[in-house]
Parts: C-alpha cells; structure tokens; sequence
C-alpha cells in the first residue's frame, strides 16, 4: 500500500499551509480512498494538532484502465484537485459545509502530484455516531436532510460534472436515463464476466433493464447532487454539523440518482433524507442500474491491488444478490 511518509517535500507542505515553525509528529493513513490517498498529519509548532492532506498521485488510484473514460461522462472517474476545487467552491456558493482548504497546489513543486491540505474535522463520521451518539446523530441527520434539499433545489438545464459545465457550460450525449442505461448495460456485461449467477441471468438483465428505462419521459431539469453521499461521507464537526467529503463527483443529474444511492447506504436511516414527488420510474430503473454497478466496480477494483479485498468481495455477492432479486417472477 501507498504511504505519504514524512520527508523534505512533505514537511515544505505542512510549513507552507500552517507557518514556518510547523513539524510533522506523525502520519496516519486513513482507510478507504480508491483515487486519492488519505492522510492525517500530526504536528507540533502550530495552533492546529492535525490536518488532513489529499494525495492524488497515480500510486494511489488503484482502479484499472481510467485512462479510456469518456471524460465528459458524469460517471467517469472523478479525481484530481481541478474537480475537488470546482466542487467545493460550488458548495460553498450553497452555503454546504466542507472541510476548511488550509492550502492545495498543483505545481509539482512542493510535492510531486496534486495535493490539498484541508481542515481535520474532528467528530468523526455520521457513520460512526449513530453507533456512540444516536440522539446528536439525529440531528445532524437532520441538518444534512435540509443540506440536500438546498442542493437538490440548485437546477441545471444541463447535467454533468459541475468542472465540466464550469469548463464547457455543457456535456454532450443525451439524456441522464440514456447515460445510465448505457452504464448500466456495460455494468451487466463486465459483471457477467466475472460473476456465474449475473451470466445467466444476463438476458433477463438486460431486457429489464430496456423496459424499465423505457417508462422514463424526458426532463429539461437537473438538481445539484453529491453523487456518493454515504454516512461515512459525512463528517461531524466540533458544533455537531454535517461536513460533506469526497466531494470530486459532484454533478447536476436526476435527483433520483442521488435517492437510490441514499436509500442504499443509510438504509433504516434514510426515512429522515426521503423526499415526496420523485419520479418512482426513475427510481426503479435506477435501483437496478446501481445495483449492477456495485457488483461490477467492486469486481474491476479487485483486478488491481486495492488492499481491502474481503470487503469489496463483500459488496459485489450483496449487490448481485439484490440485483437478481429485482428481476420479475419467471
């Protein structure tokens, strides 16, 4: 595993974001990044005990054959330090919290890749409040619900990533339901190639697939979503605030997208996020298209060296299983 050991280069980074008298005391990896390193800095010299630092260098991106994404494709692979600002400026703009930017610089010349130096919000994540804080969890539950709805009301005539619009004001191809299934048929034919239960069932899956993106009318109008957006993605800050992270994917697309992915996560917890007059077709068509998607990107990940491999295994059986069981009685 990648690891962003003290040295020259990071320590010019920590006195450059916080003071000539700042030292690194310790580095922490944190679990979890696929794209990007995650790493808490320990220091001494400074009012600040610990930041965290984003290290988008190649050796830490460990999913395979990025390099032949569409780039103007919402779901390619965000990552990078140009998606990161443009969302968190985009945010901002909103009023939604994100962690405090100490320094970022894509120069290559303190550090050899795009690297940010960022708040360390000190609550943990949303995640694991639930299971120490239930009551201060609710709450902050409920200010996220309000944070979506602010993002979800910002509309767009255009949908993609918000770097992208920034850059073109549009992204050609189509519609978000025509993006999705297109995914979601590519999704169905890499995890059949590497699942026994998703081949066979791939004809049902496909055909389920067309009919159900079928049902779904045009729309003119896209809301501001995370893209992502799972308990652990929230942080808590010292006032009991939700702080959105992992934030490059940002995009206007159907809310529905966003939803789905909701549900999925929070699960029972989800009651608190869920919001009337969505398009139930959308839903549906979305369910199974993300379903798939989480069977084949946790089985294209483990084609490399993602550490994690139990886990990963993990989400794609879950995912299989509730993708077969959306499928119509035979």
């Amino acid at each position: 595993m990648p690891q962003f050991a003290d040295g020259d280069h990071l320590s010019g980074l920590m006195r450059e974001a916080l003071g000539a008298g700042c030292r690194v005391l310790a580095v922490d990896r944190l679990r979890g990044g696929s794209k990007k390193g995650v790493y808490r800095i320990h220091l001494a010299g400074t009012r600040t005990a610990s930041v965290i630092v984003y290290n988008w260098a190649e050796t830490e991106n460990f999913w395979p054959g990025e390099e032949d994404a569409d780039p103007a494709d919402p779901f390619a692979p965000a990552s990078g330090l140009a998606p990161f600002l443009a969302a968190q400026r985009s945010l901002a703009e909103l009023g939604v919290r994100t962690p405090r930017i100490h320094l970022v610089d894509d120069s290559r010349r303190r550090y050899p890749a795009d690297v940010a130096v960022v708040e360390d919000v000190p609550g943990g994540t949303l995640e694991a409040l639930f299971e120490t804080d239930y009551t201060r969890a609710a709450k902050a539950l409920g200010e996220l619900a309000e944070t979506l709805e602010v993002m979800h009301r910002h509309r767009s005539r255009h949908y993609g990533r918000v770097d992208l619009l920034n850059r073109s004001g549009s992204v050609p191809g189509g519609s978000c339901e025509r993006r999705v299934l297109d995914r979601a048929l590519r999704d169905l034919e890499e995890a059949a190639e590497r699942h026994g239960h998703i081949a066979a069932a791939s004809p049902a899956l496909r055909d389920r697939l067309r009919e159900l993106a079928g049902s779904v009318r045009a729309r003119a109008e896209y809301g501001l979503i995370h893209g992502e957006l799972g308990p652990d993605h929230v942080l808590i800050d010292a006032d009991g605030h939700p702080v959105l992270i992992d934030i490059e994917g940002l995009m206007h697309f159907d809310v529905e997208w966003e939803h789905v992915f909701l549900r999925l996560r929070f699960g029972k917890h989800y009651t608190a996020l869920a919001r009337p007059a969505l398009d139930q077709r959308r839903l549906d068509f979305y369910l199974l298209a993300m379903r798939l998607s989480l069977v084949a990107g946790p089985l294209r990940l483990l084609d490399g060296n993602f550490p994690d491999r139990a886990f990963m295994h993990g989400i794609a059986e879950h995912n299989a299983k509730e993708a077969l069981a959306l499928l119509p009685p035979a």
